[in-house]
């Protein structure tokens, strides 16, 4: 077999296998951010101008939030928060709007004191959605209520909904979320 005939035959095969390997690597990261990310994964995909695009941006997440000190809070800072939310959830009986408001300064707090940058919501957001995509629709619900409660256009009930959502970000924060993950030395 002649050298021309050698390399007529591996290079479309050494072609292929590179695909077959980019391919693979692409559907690896596709399933890992899909399955890190929860419902935040299609919700950034559906608001981006492409999958790749989405996942630039995921990934980029990432990167930020490995750069974060994120750490567990000491037991009597634990403590403190659970005594603090149950302030304000007896709050909510005679002041419900305050209760509410009271409730995402705790969260915002409580975000802090875990190592997360608290400068803008949108930030917030990003940030969380690393380590807390499956309770970030709770915190985009409450923060809405907030927001409605702010012009006195919430409703009790909505109000409610509100406290309930924020239960679920504070205590998979309080918790340390299942994981915790340190910026690398």
């Amino acid at each position: 077999m002649s050298t021309g005939m050698l390399l007529a035959i591996v290079i479309p095969v050494a072609v292929v296998v590179v695909l077959i390997a980019a391919a693979l690597a692409l559907f690896l990261r596709h399933r890992a951010l899909r399955r890190r990310f929860g419902p935040e994964y299609e919700r950034t995909v559906d608001g981006a101008d492409s999958r790749l695009a989405a996942e630039r941006e995921l990934s980029a997440r990432e990167k930020r939030h490995d750069k974060l000190d994120i750490k567990p809070l000491p037991d009597r800072l634990r403590e403190r928060y659970s005594r603090d939310w149950d302030h304000v959830q007896h709050e909510f009986v005679d002041r419900p709007e305050d209760a509410v408001h009271d409730a995402d300064h705790l969260v915002t707090s409580l975000m802090q004191d875990r190592g997360y940058p608290t400068e803008s919501y949108d930030q917030q957001l990003k940030d969380l959605s690393v380590e807390h995509g499956r309770t970030l629709e709770h915190y985009r619900a409450a923060h809405e209520i907030d927001t409605l409660s702010a012009s006195h256009k919430a409703t009790t009930e909505q109000l409610r909904g509100a406290m309930v959502h924020y239960r679920a970000l504070f205590d998979e924060l309080l918790s340390d979320g299942g994981q915790t993950r340190h910026a690398p030395a």
